[in-house]
Order: C-alpha cells, then sequence, then structure tokens
C-alpha cells in the first residue's frame, strides 16, 4: 500500500497551500533535515515548522481540502489494498510494473525523509551528497541551461510569485549571515522579487510586478552552469548590497536611484560568466576580448547582457522613468559592474580612501566612488558569511580556478599562479587574499560606516585565524610526510641492496 507522503503531512500540519514554502527549524533556530532520525521533541525541546512564504488565498492542504474536493483518503487507501489483493490472487504474483511503481515511491519518500530543507522544490534534486556541498556536477551539465531546465524554474517561480514572505525572513534578508544554500532556484527569484519591493522600488518607479518576474527570470537564464559565477552568486551579492544598505542606513543618506542602481548592478554583475577570467580571455584571445580591446573583457559583456535583456520590453523594469532617469541608472550600472574588474582594485580603493576624511552624501562623485566600493565588497563577501556558508562557496571558487589552470595548460596558455592545483592550496588561496585584499577593503567601509565593523570586519578576522591555522597544520603534515620519507630512504641506503 502506498503510504501519504511527508509532504503531506507538513503541509497539512502547517495548512499549508501547494505552492507555500515551509522550513523546519531545531531548538536553536536552525534549518534543519525531515527525516525518520529527527530527535524527539518535548515541551522543553520544540522543533518549529513555518510557512515562510505563503498565499493568502490559497486552500488548506491535507485531509482538509481532500474533504471539500469529495475524497475520503481513508477509503481510497482501502480500494489500494483490494486492488493489490485482487491483482495477487489473478496473476498469482505481484507484477513486475507494480514492483517498479513500488520501488519509485520509496525513492521519492527517501528524498522526502532526507531532504535538507522543507522546501519541496528542493525534492527533486540529488541530496546523497549532504549538507552545504557546493553545485552538483557542473562537469555534466551543459554551460547554458536548457530550454527545459529554465522552463521548469520559471513554472515555480511564477507559482510562488505571489506568495506574501514572513517578517521573520524578510528581517534575516537584510543581515549577512543569511545562508543562501537553504533556498532552491525558484524561491531566490522570490526572494529578489522581497528585495525591490521592500526598498519600495516597484512604487517609486512604477515597476509592474510581471515585468520585474519576467527580469529575475531573464537574470536566472542568462548565469551559466558553472560551479562559482553562477545565479547563486548573483544572489549572494545582492543580498550582500541589500543587507549593507540596511545596516549602514543608506535610504536616508541616498536617493532611490542610487538604491536601485547599486540592487540592479548586483543582480547583473555577472551575466554570462563562463567561469574563465580576464587574464584568460585576453591571452587566449577569445571573441570577447577582441571586442572590448583586452579592457575589461567579462565586465563589458556582463554591462552589455543586462541590457540586452533590458531592451526587451517584456523585461525593462526601467521602462516608465524618464529618459533622464534612464540615462542616469544606465551610467550608473556600467560603472559599478566595471568596478568589479579586481584589475581596477588599487584605484577605486585609493581613490576612496582620498575622500574618506571629508566624505560628502550631497556630493555626487563621492556617491559613485562609494557605489563603487559597495559593489566591490559585496562581490567578494563570501567570507563575512558564516564558515558553514562561506566554506562552500570556496571550494566552488577553487573547482573553477582549477578548471580554468586545466585548460591554460593544455593550451599552452600563460598559467595563472594562483589557479594552479599543483601550486595552491585551500588555505593559501584565502590567507594573502583575506590580509591584503579584503580586510583593507572592508576596514576602509567601516571608517566610513563603523556599524559593520561587527557585521563584516570581526567574521573576516575569524576567517583569517581559521585559514592560518589550516595552512599551519598542512605544512606541519607536510615536514612530518617529508621527514619520514627521508628516515626510510636513510634506512635503505643503510642497509644497502640484498645479495
Amino acid at each position: 500500500m502506498v503510504r501519504r507522503s511527508f509532504s503531506d503531512l507538513f503541509r497539512s500540519a502547517a495548512e499549508a497551500g501547494p505552492h507555500d514554502i515551509l522550513k523546519l527549524y531545531n531548538p536553536k533556530g536552525n534549518i534543519i533535515n525531515i527525516s525518520l532520525s529527527l530527535e524527539p521533541n518535548s515541551p522543553n525541546c520544540c522543533y518549529k515548522l513555518e510557512v515562510v512564504a505563503a498565499d493568502c488565498n490559497s486552500e488548506p492542504l491535507g485531509a482538509e481540502l481532500a474533504g471539500a474536493l469529495g475524497f475520503d483518503l481513508s477509503s481510497m487507501e482501502k480500494r489500494l489494498q483490494g486492488l493489490e489483493k485482487n491483482i495477487l490472487i489473478e496473476a498469482g504474483e505481484t507484477p513486475a510494473v507494480v514492483y517498479e511503481m513500488k520501488k519509485q515511491v520509496e525513492s521519492f519518500q527517501e528524498k522526502l525523509e532526507s531532504v535538507e530543507h522543507l522546501s519541496w522544490l528542493g525534492l527533486f534534486k540529488n541530496l546523497s551528497e549532504g549538507t552545504h556541498k557546493p553545485s552538483p556536477f557542473y562537469h555534466k551539465r551543459t554551460l547554458h541551461k536548457t530550454r527545459k531546465e529554465c522552463e521548469h524554474v520559471r513554472e515555480k517561480f511564477l507559482q510562488m510569485s505571489s506568495l506574501k514572505v514572513s517578517e521573520e525572513v524578510r528581517q534575516y534578508l537584510k543581515t549577512p549571515t543569511f545562508d543562501n544554500w537553504q533556498w532552491e532556484d525558484a524561491e531566490i527569484m522570490v526572494l529578489l522579487q522581497v528585495m525591490y519591493t521592500d526598498l519600495d522600488f516597484i512604487v517609486a518607479f512604477n515597476i509592474e510586478p510581471e515585468v520585474l518576474q519576467q527580469f529575475l527570470f531573464e537574470i536566472y537564464r542568462r548565469y551559466n552552469n558553472i560551479p562559482f559565477h553562477n545565479f547563486k552568486h548573483c544572489f549572494c551579492v545582492t543580498q550582500m548590497m541589500y543587507g549593507l544598505i540596511w545596516l549602514t542606513d543608506l535610504k536616508s543618506k541616498m536617493d532611490s536611484v542610487d538604491l536601485l542602481i547599486m540592487l540592479t548592478s548586483a543582480v547583473c554583475h555577472d551575466l554570462d560568466h563562463t567561469g574563465y577570467n580576464n587574464a584568460y580571455q585576453i591571452n587566449a584571445r577569445t571573441e570577447l576580448a577582441l571586442r572590448y580591446n583586452d579592457i575589461s573583457p567579462l565586465e563589458n559583456h556582463h554591462c552589455a547582457v543586462a541590457f540586452e535583456i533590458l531592451e526587451k520590453t517584456e523585461s525593462n523594469i526601467f521602462r516608465n522613468l524618464s529618459m533622464d532617469q534612464y540615462k542616469r541608472i544606465r551610467e550608473g550600472i556600467i560603472k559599478c559592474i566595471l568596478a568589479t574588474d579586481m584589475t581596477r582594485h588599487n584605484e577605486i580603493l585609493n581613490q576612496f580612501k582620498a575622500i574618506l576624511p571629508a566624505f560628502d552624501f550631497t556630493n555626487k562623485d563621492h556617491r559613485d566612488v562609494l557605489m563603487m566600493i559597495l559593489i566591490k565588497v559585496s562581490d567578494i563577501s563570501n567570507e563575512a558569511r558564516p564558515m558553514e556558508v562561506a566554506e562552500p562557496w570556496l571550494d566552488c571558487l577553487l573547482q573553477e580556478f582549477y578548471n580554468q589552470s586545466d585548460k591554460e595548460k593544455l593550451e599552452g596558455l600563460p598559467i595563472t599562479p594562483f589557479m594552479d592545483r599543483d601550486k595552491v592550496t585551500k588555505p593559501s588561496s584565502q590567507t594573502g587574499f583575506i590580509r591584503f585584499v579584503l580586510l583593507p577593503l572592508f576596514i576602509e567601509l567601516a571608517n566610513l560606516f563603523p556599524c559593520l565593523e561587527q557585521h563584516i570586519i570581526d567574521p573576516v578576522r575569524k576567517a583569517l585565524d581559521y585559514y592560518t591555522e589550516m595552512e599551519k597544520a598542512l605544512e606541519r603534515e607536510k615536514q612530518n610526510r617529508a621527514q619520514s620519507d627521508n628516515a626510510v630512504k636513510s634506512k635503505e641506503t643503510t642497509v644497502g641492496p640484498q645479495s
């Protein structure tokens, strides 16, 4: 007999609709798996089941809905049992097709019981890798998303787009501790929609909901299936920018056009990235490098793709703006996205340091530099997040780096030193970067906004300590191995060859 699925049980318990987003929290407030191995709860140690995004007009699910539709679940189960019995009597044995159906049901049930979080969009992906694993099997996927893949996510996003996201999640979305790994792509699009709504862009710029939804879908579609610079990275950068806007109270210091520029720049900043950086583009003389004359080829391409999307009426979130507003926004987005080219890092940081002592929010030049600094901080902010969120991102980044250095070796191109899998270790890739790039940048921003010290600088210092200790441990292991090898060689020399 087919047992009632876990999803229906939990949806019934939460009185949730078919497209609502649910999460299960442990007593510490962490999102946890739903499985048969869950510890029993008690009055002093309660789990929390929450509908974090709901359609206020949806009907109740489960037995109530079944009753409303005229279904009697109990009689249906009895009928199934009777059918199974009749088949067994008439056929003498259970047909292979029934075994196959049961196998599929059991497989589905297993996914339900081991799902990483209570979002039923996650039921159809392979979760066997465990918690917080990097993007799955990119080497087996096409670079560009398939039409089927896009339509699947689009359908789910549109089903969920009218959900009302809970206040708790809306507040969590404003913090640097937000865990992106717990959200599916369609859910992420809902969260991006929330950002545009809660910053009052929908009203201020007369953005129609269906146009915003089409814009976000096109953004999703144009991020590629690569380990790091993918749609989830786009979300993380945008979410950090969103968090910084709220943490620093920029709504009271800058006008809404500047805020719209910053958020949209973050959304668009790595569109159609193929996983190979500017150095590779230039050395390999790719089409992008030739088109943009070796000047920030990737960043120029990201801008071009962004405005391709915005040129389409159905996805142009700026279509109701005046010509002057559009011109200002286009100029600002281009400036912000081009600022993410790391070869310009020192140039932009030095500009910011020069104006910092007399920073003036009424000065457009000052604001422009700050906007470039904010997108730069957001772009490389993973180490400001909790380690369980940040470390899987480093694994993704190293995979992309190693893919590039392997390709450079195969094509006889100069090998990018910090990407060489034969020379770079996980901790060595981070210690220098944090010490000489991240911290100096973050500290200067915190000089303007002291409140950021605890939110982004303290976590980065902890990350530096973590990777420094890891590097020392690896070095000790290397020395011990060398001593062991030398001892073996010395022993072989002393004993000499046997006759």
